[in-house]
């Protein structure tokens, strides 16, 4: 199976990342990617990008090396309603967003809040991937998180920078295999990205696919393979069912 996309990573903006947005595409392209998208952190981020940033990405060009670009954001989720730091307008210039929950903007709540923030986020209409899902630092309700993501028509990532060795998040591997086992009950769609944050990361989801095999988890609900499902969910406006 070849791997066609990777939507979660960071370039020199994001403030702690260490690669520019042409080194990630070249590597992008030599790793033989057909789309990648670029997100970095939104403003409430320390170190993340200023406002006017993500209204003009509109000047980055459509294909790169024959790459298809896409413009992204990784918002950050501020409170237990769901509220992002990127006004709507700008979202709606954008391919898509993910959502994420980051300690520097979203303390630790209880299993009830913390899964009513995920809940409450994924609604938003630029809101098409939720980021790694998967730290015991935020528990969860996954059934709720699951069931909303379907409901809402909204990708669940599988994060490959989460089960790196040297991740700080708590819990990954055990979160996912649960994550994948509902998913697959649900029939809900994940996607592998690797939250990149220098250029040689980009393109690799070597653990997050260990895990999916692992998992048994099946390939036709992988988007990462399927340009059907990269259209459905990523390239066409989102569509709640």
């Amino acid at each position: 199976m070849k791997n066609l996309i990777d939507i979660h990573t960071h370039s020199i903006s994001s403030g702690h990342a260490y690669s520019t947005l042409q080194e990630n595409v070249f590597e992008a392209r030599r790793k033989g990617l057909i789309y990648y998208g670029l997100s970095d952190h939104a403003p409430a981020m320390p170190g993340g990008v200023h406002p006017y940033f993500v209204s003009n990405l509109r000047i980055i060009p459509e294909t790169i090396e024959g790459v298809r670009i896409l413009k992204g954001i990784e918002l950050n989720i501020l409170d237990e309603n769901g509220k992002v730091d990127v006004e709507d307008r700008d979202l709606a210039s954008l391919d898509y967003a993910i959502a994420s929950l980051h300690m520097p903007c979203f303390s630790p709540k209880s299993e009830a809040l913390n899964t009513q923030a995920l809940i409450r986020v994924m609604e938003h209409p630029a809101v098409k991937v939720l980021g790694h899902p998967d730290d015991s630092r935020f528990p969860l309700n996954v059934q709720a998180v699951i069931e909303a993501a379907a409901a809402q028509h909204v990708l669940i990532e599988i994060n490959n920078s989460s089960l790196r060795p040297t991740s700080f998040r708590q819990g990954a591997r055990e979160n996912y295999l649960k994550i994948l086992s509902l998913c697959a009950e649900k029939k809900v769609p994940v996607i592998c990205n690797t939250d990149a944050h220098v250029s040689f990361q980009v393109g690799d989801i070597d653990l997050a696919l260990a895990l999916i095999e692992e998992a048994r988890f099946p390939y036709s609900l992988v988007v990462n393979f399927s340009h059907d499902l990269i259209q459905e969910y990523i390239l066409k406006p989102k569509q709640k069912k």
